[in-house]
């Protein structure tokens, strides 16, 4: 068998599919009257056999001032009962995050004839059909409405689109989602260009027919097209091509310069050498340079969906928050594509997901994004250790919610939250798994290297647990015990015991990432650099006014309250997210007004008096904060050996 056909083949042990053919079936149990009634809903459970026939799938993508994807499927079928699933559980999303309220207009036929569809009365993604005798393949069509309101996201402008094939499709239930082959097709507007890890078989006029794929790898690859488009070659007569595919607002965004290019190509190297293997034929990181088609970030294969502001490449020295996306994506190819944790495993797309393990798959993942960024040139050592300070700094003062939940509860908020913000979130906490396991895995890489005499590193960890099996596309899972054994083939230690002290204990030490390494952290009046373009960058989606570690808040540029820092000094003083911050000691409000002022305050008695709306009424909080204002940074510990520097070098 070719490579072709098994990529993303996934391998799993006999108990983990028994509890997953468990999860499937949804089972609510209601009392009644002195009994009990157990609701299930009625879709098939996966097996591991081939499902008959190929599905044709093609998708209409040139309504770009609707934002409407039309798709027509047709799907080998038999007599009988049939049940059609559109994709829940979403690799990337670690949630059931399946946008099944935009599909609409479902309409299901064969022979030209209109057939009877049912959706479960318990699961709303299943929908069943009667299949008459007589009946070889059935049609099926309906439309996806996608997001059309800033807060929604944009998946398509008028100048370029955003389509994942998990939102264009509905699917046999019972199989494997590697045992049904689709023939997929796009129409995309006139003159417009894609990107895309599948492999075109056809081109006709704006159409594009794609060679045959497994389900699993045609979710696994969605499409970037645009009427601005660029490809750049990333790694020149390379075994395995990799492609920056571009697309951008106007033409001008996609001028890259000989500094930049050489950077992104150092990306690949120095990945490349960091786990000495690839688990591709070819990547292409799909790539929109927008401002309304931006901040998007996902994982795949043979690929990525990178999303950033319009001048990611023309406001370079004013834009280095953001330049982490690619290396994190990238690493994903190895750590949570090829490498996945057990329980993420899933047969096919509507068997839940178990994210244990995402402290692993996120959280190291977070720490190759930062490590790469400087080691490929994206970042310079001061702007990695800038970005890191932040991070250190929410550990250090801003996420008190440890007290009553461990970083491994963290894995369910894509589940619990589905990724929506949260109010108070240094108490509520919010995904910690990304970058507290990321200073985890700091401390584990200075562990390493105190232990072996700075002779080994984290980076035999990689080479060692991601880097093996090069070029198989056979997705290798792990469990905890799996991690513990890896590291101990680096150093032995009793990994299992710190592991469990940072990950399912209150309090956890995270602290010590930083203690490690040579260097510690401080706070000054004064804001790296890196943090005031994070912040305050006028192009940024963020543009997030940011005194957590000060007065404990956070602004946006409209002086609304977007978080405060739980038991800081403003939440003591009363005030609350959603608010409105429109004076300032009698001043009007704006970020320089409240800078001065807690700057001031630090001489004076006097509290900083606020005037807040809120809920349609006014009132002043006096806060009592005479710290002045605090930024973080790292400054290295004199005779100590400087390991963060170790860590970030670029390999030879």
């Amino acid at each position: 068998m070719s490579r072709v056909s098994v990529a993303g083949s996934l391998h799993a042990t006999p108990h983990l599919l028994s509890r997953l053919a468990l999860a499937v079936g949804l089972a609510l149990v209601a009392g009644t009257a002195g009994a009990q009634q157990v609701r299930v809903d009625s879709v098939p459970a996966p097996q591991d056999v081939p499902y008959p026939g190929t599905v044709t799938l093609h998708v209409d993508a040139n309504d770009t001032a609707q934002g409407i994807f039309r798709v027509h499927e047709t799907i080998p079928v038999k007599a009988g009962a049939l049940t059609l699933l559109y994709p829940q559980w979403i690799p990337g999303d670690h949630s059931p995050t399946g946008p099944i309220s935009m599909l609409a207009g479902l309409d299901v036929s064969a022979n030209g004839k209109s057939l009877k569809w049912k959706r479960d009365e318990y699961n709303v993604y299943a929908f069943h059909v009667d299949v008459p005798e007589g009946v070889s393949s059935i049609e099926v069509s309906f439309q996806y409405l996608s997001g059309r309101t800033d807060s929604e996201g944009f998946e398509m402008t008028d100048r370029m689109m955003d389509m994942e094939w998990s939102k264009v499709s509905l699917y046999p239930a019972g199989y494997f989602s590697r045992d049904i082959t689709f023939a997929p097709s796009v129409t995309l507007p006139q003159g417009w260009q894609l990107g895309t890890a599948l492999e075109t078989a056809s081109q006709s006029g704006d159409t594009t027919t794609f060679k045959p794929v497994t389900f699993n790898n045609l979710v696994d690859s969605p499409i970037y097209a645009g009427r601005y488009f660029k490809r750049v070659d990333l790694n020149p007569g390379g075994d395995a091509p990799v492609h920056l595919d571009v697309v951008a607002d106007e033409p001008k965004y996609l001028e890259i310069t000989p500094e930049q290019l050489k950077a992104h190509r150092a990306l690949v190297t120095q990945a490349e050498k960091l786990f000495g293997s690839h688990h591709y034929d070819h990547y292409d990181f799909l790539f929109s340079l927008s401002d309304q088609l931006s901040g998007n970030g996902t994982e795949h294969h043979q690929s990525s969906e990178n999303g950033l502001d319009a001048d990611y490449f023309t406001a370079w020295d004013d834009a280095a928050p953001g330049r982490d996306l690619l290396p994190h994506e990238f690493t994903h190819s190895w750590n949570g594509k090829f490498r996945r944790p057990a329980d993420l495993w899933t047969p096919n797309f509507n068997v839940p997901m178990g994210d244990s393990l995402l402290w692993v798959y996120e959280g190291q993942t977070q720490y190759w994004g930062y490590v790469l960024s400087a080691r490929s040139g994206l970042w310079t050592a001061e702007q990695f250790r800038d970005a890191l300070a932040m991070e250190a700094a929410n550990y250090d003062r801003n996420r008190v919610g440890f007290q009553w939940r461990t970083l491994e509860d963290t894995t369910n908020d894509p589940t619990a939250a589905r990724r929506s913000s949260l109010p108070y979130r240094s108490w509520q906490m919010s995904e910690e798994y990304y970058s507290g396991g990321q200073m985890m895995w700091l401390e584990v890489d200075a562990k390493l290297r105190e232990l072996t005499h700075d002779r080994k590193s984290l980076d035999d960890f990689a080479r060692a647990f991601f880097g093996v099996d090069n070029g198989s596309y056979v997705t290798k899972t792990y469990t905890f015990d799996d991690v513990v054994a890896a590291l101990n083939g680096v150093a032995p230690y009793d990994w299992a015991a710190f592991l469990h002290a940072h990950v399912d204990e209150l309090n956890p030490p995270l602290e010590d990432g930083i203690a490690g390494t040579g260097w510690k952290l401080v706070y000054t009046d004064k804001e790296s650099p890196y943090e005031k373009q994070y912040n305050e960058r006028p192009q940024s989606s963020r543009h997030l006014y940011n005194f957590a570690w000060s007065i404990g808040l956070t602004m946006t540029d409209k002086g609304e309250v977007n978080d405060v820092r739980w038991n800081g000094p403003a939440f003591k003083a009363g005030v609350s997210t959603g608010a409105t911050l429109v004076a300032v000691n009698g001043q009007n409000y704006s970020a320089e007004v409240l800078k001065s002022a807690i700057a001031a305050a630090k001489t004076s008695k006097a509290p900083i008096q606020l005037l807040l709306k809120y809920q349609g009424g006014f009132r002043t909080v006096p806060v009592d904060y005479h710290d002045g204002l605090q930024y973080p940074h790292l400054v290295r510990v004199q005779g100590a050996p400087d390991y963060l520097s170790e860590i970030i070098a670029p390999r030879k």
